[in-house]
């Protein structure tokens, strides 16, 4: 039998073990997509305004995790070791809140807990939302968060505590749910689980609803209420969302979520991960794998229902919540352009895995059927009774109990494996070489003035327009260059990152003026004509031109705001960012005695010299 100080041991050494495994995973990791928009928008907004932390990101509402990323990006723009520190810390805080959480709602448990506990540490379901940073932004806090509450909510159940303790848990709960809520939205669904948790260890019969109501009531009102003040600013701050959704692709989508994702994870899979730039990676597990987690779900349902008093309720829930949790994500991702693979990227299972802990955590605490022996001490024990003995187990339990954990050690390899394919997977992601061959450019150029441009597809895509604009991901830099909307010297960022030469593709050409250098047709507000008309975008244009004296022009799309640029006498050219559409360019000097002869020009995108034709 473990005894109290071998449980902690172990407990520490497996904690231990994940931080290293997951430490080295971020390490090697680098930032990917919306952690790109977190930083963009951290780069053009002040930090603390509603602005950026009140900003509904993708359906999300999650200003804590915007501030994180905000005083992250303010204190190392696009330096990844920040970043990587912060998902370490918080996973520490979660795993060991979910130890703490695991010893109150199984306090005698000795096999068991340490089950729950490696199971939650290395399940796979857990990794791909870690080393994504604005996705653990997201999660880990909740991870924690529903942990921390579960188990002051189960002590509250239980009644063990005076009125000053009842009152210091419900508020502490009710502060951390705050929290929770303010990194993701997701953690509404803390409120019902610990509910039905607590009830659960209450004994899960007819009276349990009405002992865990009473026993933790000032709990359940204060969580509630925050649940509709939350979800109120939440809709008015989101909105109901629009889109095309299909209840069809939503069903394959849970489907795969489970078959896929959930059931291959219970023994350690998918070994295989691929991706192709820029997804995130794709979990592909085995038919084996599948099947034997179908095995092991069918085997441990069978069990708990078997021998365990109450297993079938606890069974029941946590299968209800492994595919319920799945469908307001899968609802909302939902459209004709969405692959049914997303459901094997697992990002969205973090929550599952814990809730699933908690449920080996029940069972655990749970009585055995047809045991011989005291049936009040063993219900004593399994109420957290210290000091109420188990029955004595024979030989052939202790078999069994050490079953479990050789089991579970099994698993653990298995997830190891998964986690070391998806971790070269997750470095196939040319978004790290990219920011720090561009910071290095932007430095040795501090002195120019670039325009803006979007970065390369594979980084981010136009989707995400401005936030994939170079001026708000590397808006923080220091030394860089300044961006402005006109320029002499065009340079631009190669899909490497390298500042080069730039050039303007050929979308439309500006014609020629009337004029010459010696008779400069350009002497107030002058339509510059266009060989084609232009949809509404951010356009690149490029003049030529010779200039009386010094000076400065304003320059303007017919529907688009003017621009003001400085120009040089003598022959010369200028590179202008300009959002606007129509069929022609208006030039018009502000400095008095300037005139000017364009030449022919073009108006595009700005793009390597090499490429603009």
């Amino acid at each position: 039998m473990l005894n109290t100080r071998t449980m902690s041991m172990i407990a520490v050494a497996l904690i231990t073990g994940q931080l290293l495994v997951r430490g080295w995973l971020a390490a090697t990791g680098d930032f990917y997509w919306d952690d790109l928009v977190l930083i963009a928008r951290a780069s053009s907004a002040p930090i603390l305004s509603w602005e950026f932390l009140g900003h509904a990101h993708d359906g999300h509402f999650m200003p804590a995790a915007f501030l994180v990323a905000g005083v992250t990006t303010w204190l190392a723009p696009l330096n990844w070791l920040l970043p990587a520190a912060t998902l370490v810390v918080l996973q520490l805080i979660a795993s060991v809140c979910v130890w703490r959480m695991i010893r109150t709602v199984a306090p005698r448990a000795r096999a068991g807990a340490i089950v729950a506990l490696a199971f939650y540490l290395f399940s796979p379901m857990t990794v791909p939302a870690f080393a994504w940073w604005s996705a653990a932004l997201n999660t880990l806090p909740m991870q924690a968060a529903m942990a921390w509450i579960v188990a002051d909510a189960v002590t509250l159940v239980r009644g063990e505590v005076d009125d000053s303790r009842r009152r210091m848990l419900w508020i502490r709960s009710t502060v951390v749910f705050l929290v929770a809520l303010a990194f993701f939205e997701k953690s509404l669904f803390i409120l019902p689980t610990v509910l039905v948790v607590a009830v659960l260890a209450a004994g899960a019969d007819r009276r349990a609803v009405g002992r865990a109501l009473r026993s933790a009531r000032e709990l359940w009102v204060s969580m509630t209420a925050l649940t509709v003040v939350w979800a109120a600013v939440y809709f008015a701050t989101v909105g109901l969302g629009d889109g095309r959704h299909s209840v069809a692709q939503t069903a394959r989508l849970v489907w795969g979520s489970v078959n896929q994702a959930i059931v291959p994870s219970l023994v350690g899979g998918p070994w295989e991960w691929d991706r192709w730039t820029p997804s995130p990676p794709t979990g592909f597990a085995a038919t084996w794998m599948i099947v034997a987690g179908w095995a092991v779900l069918v085997a441990v349902v069978g069990w708990a229902c078997l021998r365990r008093r109450g297993g079938l309720p606890i069974v029941v829930f946590g299968l209800v919540y492994a595919v319920a949790a799945q469908i307001p994500i899968m609802w909302n991702r939902s459209s004709p352009e969405t692959a049914l693979v997303l459901a094997q990227h697992m990002r969205y299972l973090p929550d599952t895995a814990l809730v699933l802990t908690i449920v080996i955590a029940l069972l655990a605490a749970a009585e055995p059927r047809g045991r011989a022996g005291d049936h009040r001490a063993t219900h004593r024990a399994g109420r957290g009774d210290p000091d109420s003995p188990r029955p004595d187990p024979g030989r052939p339990d202790a078999a069994r109990e050490l079953l479990a954990p050789a089991a579970a050690a099994l698993v653990i390899v298995s997830a190891v494996v998964s986690l070391v394919s998806f971790s070269a997977s997750w470095r196939d992601n040319p978004t790290g070489d990219y920011l720090d061959t561009a910071v290095v450019a932007l430095r040795e150029n501090a002195d120019e003035t670039m325009l803006d441009q979007s970065v390369p597809l594979e980084i981010l895509q136009p989707v995400v327009y401005p936030d994939n604009q170079i001026s708000r991901i590397f808006g923080r830099v220091e030394p860089r260059p300044r961006f402005g909307a006109g320029t002499e010297r065009l340079l631009v960022l190669d899909t490497a990152g390298d500042a080069v030469p730039g050039g303007v593709t050929r979308r439309r050409l500006i014609f020629e003026g009337a004029g010459d250098c010696g008779r400069p047709e350009v002497d107030g507000p002058t339509r510059l004509r266009l060989d084609g008309p232009l949809f509404r975008w951010p356009w690149t244009v490029a003049i030529g031109y010779c200039a009386t004296r010094d000076g400065e022009i304003e320059i303007s799309l017919d529907e688009g705001e003017a621009v003001r640029v400085p120009v040089r006498a003598g022959l010369g050219a200028v590179y202008v960012r300009l959002d606007g559409a129509g069929d022609a360019v208006t030039v018009r000097p502000l400095t008095p005695g300037l005139r000017m002869h364009t030449g022919a020009g073009r108006v595009g995108e700005a793009v390597e010299a090499r490429f603009a034709g």
